[in-house]
């Protein structure tokens, strides 16, 4: 069954609710499809007045703040050991290649590899932790971690919901022409910060046989 599927079998109050624990449970340092499962519900909260946006919206946003704050807690207190423990029970996404990336992105952007992190899916697992590990101050760490989840969570919430109002009233007027544009340009507007992102890790990628990295100093 299609997740919007098994969405739509469920109330809009446990819809809430799941999308902010998958969402937090993510952005903690679990890999689930926290993206799939939000786009997926603000999708069908465009076709189903009985759910609403702005607090779909909120459970997103709520989700990945928390979320992200308690990875690093987590991290910071867990430290390099604990990303070995991970390693061991998720070794496709904390291999030793995946964290060595994200610890360059950190070194080189600091504040912005927690916010743009939150655009790419590997990111969005590790900020939280790795930047506990890496002993980034809670003050910056809260920063880019509060704004990013808002327009993440938010934003992907209020794009999907766009597209899926304007492509129900296309559908009806020019059919199925009307879904596709409306589909792509939604879709467009929300991969232009995550390509920018991308380039900046894969800029970070090129530099893989740098110096090991030195712990983020605190302030």
């Amino acid at each position: 069954m299609h997740v919007q599927e098994w969405l739509e079998t469920i109330p809009p109050v446990a819809i809430y609710a799941l999308v902010g624990v998958v969402i937090g449970l993510e952005s903690l340092g679990i890999p689930l499809p926290g993206e799939i499962v939000l786009v997926s519900s603000a999708l069908l909260a465009s076709q189903h007045g009985d759910i609403n946006p702005y607090v779909l919206g909120g459970c997103a946003t709520a989700g990945a703040i928390i979320g992200d704050s308690i990875g690093y807690a987590i991290g910071r207190r867990g430290g390099r050991p604990l990303l070995a423990w991970l390693g061991g029970k998720f070794p496709k996404h904390f291999s030793e290649a995946n964290i060595a990336l994200a610890e360059r992105s950190f070194q080189k952007w600091g504040m912005w590899a927690v916010f743009f992190g939150r655009f790419i899916a590997l990111l969005r697992i590790f900020a939280g932790p790795l930047a506990g590990v890496l002993q980034m101050p809670y003050w910056k760490f809260l920063i880019a971690n509060v704004f990013g989840g808002i327009l993440w969570a938010g934003g992907t919430t209020a794009v999907i919901y766009s597209v899926g109002i304007v492509a129900e009233a296309w559908l009806k007027r020019f059919s199925w022409l009307g879904l596709v544009l409306a589909v792509l340009i939604g879709v467009a507007s929300m991969l232009i910060i995550k390509n920018r992102a991308k380039k900046a890790a894969a800029e970070v990628s090129a530099q893989r046989a740098e110096a090991p990295l030195e712990p983020v100093a605190a302030d």
